[in-house]
């Protein structure tokens, strides 16, 4: 879903443009399933033009959280019923979770496009990216520690630089695409998020799959620690048990 007539900079048409059909498998193999259960929510995908060129706005999620502990993520969250229906309630949940989280104005805030809801399945989220442009930047920081230890802008470029570009390689035998700018290390929903976004966004430079690296101990414990598992059953997790949340030996119908 595109917005019309919001004005947006010329750097982010193409972006704009890729994303007016983008296909929702080419964003990710996990659609939400038609379930009820299924918790409807939304992050923010918010760039800017910074000093080094286009930004992107990143929280690290606190390490005392149930899920997801210390990764990398867009500000968002789950659905509230005073968010309303339809794409303006998404767009009011994902600036109302922003706002929340790093204590941006949303006044500056444009929206320009809505991608198709993509599912976790490990929290049960249907999740539905909005894309913005940040064309009147405000302060960010933690609002809330113990929702967010850290926040970042990051420049595109650094994202879409080959020196920065790695395959993450879990315990359980999962990988996927990665970023390591700095001390971050961005892996998972949020790092699969980035790489399609380079690419629709035209900011895409080839970089080399092999480039494997461990997911860091660090983020492997937290992974473990806050879904009560012992490391071994972490190691021992096949790549889409890991993805559903699955402890070793459970079975998930419909699923490949």
């Amino acid at each position: 879903m595109i917005f019309a007539d919001v004005g947006i900079p010329d750097w982010l048409q193409p972006l704009a443009k890729a994303s007016e059909d983008v296909d929702p498998h080419v964003l990710s193999r996990f659609l939400p399933p038609d379930d009820p259960s299924v918790r409807k929510s939304a992050v923010l995908i918010l760039l800017a033009d910074g000093n080094d060129g286009p930004e992107v706005l990143l929280t690290e999620r606190a390490w005392t959280l149930r899920k997801h502990a210390g990764q990398m993520a867009f500000p968002g969250g789950g659905a509230d019923p005073e968010d309303g229906p339809g794409e303006s309630g998404l767009v009011r949940t994902a600036l109302r979770e922003a706002e929340e989280e790093t204590g941006l104005d949303p006044d500056g805030v444009v929206p320009f496009a809505i991608w198709p809801a993509l599912w976790v399945p490990v929290s049960n989220f249907g999740v539905s990216p909005v894309l913005a442009w940040w064309r009147e930047p405000s302060p960010v920081a933690v609002v809330d520690p113990a929702e967010v230890a850290s926040v970042h802008e990051v420049p595109i470029s650094a994202l879409a630089d080959p020196v920065n570009r790695i395959s993450c390689l879990h315990p359980s035998g999962f990988t996927g695409p990665a970023f390591t700018v700095g001390d971050l290390y961005i892996w998972g929903f949020t790092a699969g998020l980035l790489d399609k976004m380079l690419q629709l966004g035209g900011w895409y430079r080839d970089w080399d799959p092999s480039n494997v690296v461990p997911l860091p101990d660090r983020l492997v414990e937290a992974a473990w620690r806050s879904e009560g598992r012992r490391p071994e059953d972490v190691r021992r997790m096949t790549a889409i048990e890991h993805d559903l949340g699955l402890t070793p030996g459970d079975k998930s119908e419909g699923v490949e």
